[in-house]
């Protein structure tokens, strides 16, 4: 009997800068993809009713865990659009990166999610981190690796 199982997962890297492009912190975490998510990418293999692409990010302040029932962050702080978001096929994965420029999505981060909407859309992944404190004149660039294994 032939089994196999899909399973996505991702990993973000954070970079803090300040506003001379000088890195102050830089973070390394896992992420959950939610339900909404899976069905979001079982949805992308149809060529009817096929949800639209994935296309913003956005950053917020609730530190409680990310479940998989989350459609959305605890306490949005700031959404952007994708700056780039390329597949890599012979490794099952696609990147996602978005930078969060001085004065949007400030405060103390501590979480983060892409969706496929400006606002609200379908959240594909959400994930909790260890506070990043962005002040108005820093930015945030998220590079967000997803792999189907």
């Amino acid at each position: 009997m032939i089994r196999e199982i899909l399973k996505p997962s991702g990993k973000l890297n954070i970079v803090l800068r300040d506003k001379h492009g000088n890195i102050k912190e830089e973070l390394n975490v896992d992420n959950l993809v939610v339900t909404a998510g899976r069905n979001y990418i079982a949805a992308r293999m149809t060529t009817t009713g096929a949800p639209t692409a994935m296309s913003h990010m956005a950053v917020g302040s609730t530190s409680t865990a990310a479940a998989v029932d989350n459609t959305a962050l605890g306490n949005e702080l700031g959404r952007v659009s994708l700056t780039t978001s390329e597949g890599v096929p012979n490794a099952n994965t696609i990147v996602y990166t978005a930078t969060f420029p001085a004065g949007t999505g400030n405060g103390a981060l501590t979480e983060a999610g892409i969706f496929n909407g400006l606002t609200n859309g379908t959240m594909l992944c959400r994930t909790t981190f260890n506070t990043v404190n962005k002040g108005a004149d820093d930015s945030v660039t998220i590079t967000w690796t997803v792999t189907i294994s």
